[in-house]
């Protein structure tokens, strides 16, 4: 079964290589370095001599943020490697360049696919000397190239779901010769622990989930300072299609008791920015479209978020916050966002049923009464209510939650890939 996706891979090359540029062209992939995926010239491979390289992969803006803390601990404690930190989606490239560019010692790179030749050339310019790969970023040529070359390879905060699990047993052969190739795991909980130890992985460790660690700042923007301090407002984060509907349904409720409400929509994609504000024009709401530091006009009811890494500014002065992926039916086994860094910010989440990917983190909340899980818009506009009408936000106690679980598990991780490197690579 490897030989034949080895083989599949590379003949599809010539496909993929368009696809890519179909992704260019509807603005999904980075106008500029996109060709880093597909042409082996434009890997643009920077090396220092007689140095080793770290090399973490994650894929997208969440695996990234969750990483970005430890990584940044590696570096400062590492001055002689380097590191490279590979993803996938444009939205992680652009939080990246804010969170590296100080440091001379990483670079990021955007992942090739999967195809063996493209890998190999990859392997070949960058020498790794280990690598970590993130949460559910299982890509058999990479592991495999890397197993042939003899560079350790771990995966952080491993995910693996009961539907993945299933689709891997249909090849149980295949599957055992790929993981067990990782000689070290960190699993995000207790169910791809065993599913993973089933997997022969060798050292599967649960101490968390790293998405719980977030050390990034608050700047927050003067105009944003300005406009929220004394309005009421809730933000619905991560949405998806038909998802705001949902919000702006929620939005109308709560306008026939709070006149100047707003709310703050911030779509999983801010592509669709513009699909969203089409959408409030047709409920006939006043909205605006915020990319940088623009100043939010006064009689906005609807905010629309369409830049990155700006959330906490807004978090920080928010007492109620809708986690999007969540409330349809269709999300039912791939539902669930991040809640951790709106809880840290003192904000009360807010979820649909459908939560798989967070499960155990939103347990967690819920029995801290950090979070709530709603089944429709009415449930949603009355909690909202009450929130509205409490005058200050539990910042203090969710952010003391949260950081106690967070700083366990850093720690935990941390010593854990230390020794990691130390054995295999020092």
């Amino acid at each position: 079964m490897i030989l034949a996706y080895r083989v599949i891979t590379t003949l599809i090359y010539p496909i993929l290589i368009i696809l890519i540029f179909v992704r260019k062209l509807i603005k999904k992939e980075d106008q500029k370095r996109y060709r880093e995926k597909i042409f082996s010239s434009n890997f643009n491979v920077i090396r220092k001599k007689n140095t080793k390289l770290i090399w973490f992969h994650a894929a997208s803006i969440g695996e990234v943020k969750s990483i970005i803390p430890i990584l940044k601990n590696l570096i400062e404690n590492n001055k002689n490697y380097e590191f490279l930190l590979t993803t996938i989606t444009h939205s992680s490239g652009e939080l990246i360049k804010k969170e590296i560019k100080n440091y001379a010692n990483v670079y990021h790179r955007y992942l090739p696919i999967d195809v063996d030749f493209l890998i190999s050339k990859f392997f070949k310019l960058w020498k790794p000397s280990a690598i970590f790969l993130v949460d559910s970023e299982i890509w058999p040529n990479l592991i495999i190239k890397a197993k042939k070359n003899k560079i350790p390879i771990a995966i952080i905060n491993a995910r693996l779901t009961k539907k993945t699990f299933k689709k891997w047993m249909l090849i149980p052969k295949s599957a055992k010769s790929i993981f067990s190739t990782f000689k070290l795991c960190l699993s995000s909980n207790i169910e791809s622990k065993n599913y993973l130890a089933y997997l022969d992985v060798k050292s599967v460790y649960h101490f968390g989930n790293i998405k719980l660690i977030n050390n990034f700042e608050n700047n927050v923007k003067e105009n944003i300072y300005n406009f929220f301090e004394h309005d009421s407002y809730w933000c619905a984060v991560s949405t998806h299609r038909d998802e705001e509907k949902f919000c702006l349904d929620v939005h109308l409720k709560l306008k026939k008791i709070y006149k100047n409400i707003v709310t703050v929509l911030a779509p999983r994609h801010i592509q669709r920015s513009d699909e969203i504000k089409k959408l409030c024009d047709k409920f006939n709401i006043n909205s605006q479209i915020i990319t940088g530091d623009e100043k939010i006009l006064k009689d906005r009811e609807v905010v629309i978020i369409n830049s990155f890494g700006v959330l906490p500014a807004y978090f920080k002065f928010a007492k109620s916050v809708f986690m999007g992926k969540s409330i349809l039916k269709k999300f039912e086994n791939e539902g669930g966002q991040n809640p951790i860094e709106a809880a840290r910010f003192g904000c009360k989440i807010y979820h649909g049923p459908y939560i798989y990917n967070f499960v155990d983190i939103y347990k967690t909340l819920e029995k801290n009464g950090i979070s709530k899980k709603i089944g429709d818009q009415d449930e949603l506009v009355d909690h909202l209510i009450n929130d509205l009408s409490i005058k200050t936000k539990q910042t203090e106690k969710f952010t003391s939650i949260i950081n106690n679980l967070s700083n366990k598990t850093y720690i935990d991780t941390i010593k854990e890939i230390n020794k990691f490197l130390k054995n295999e690579v020092i």
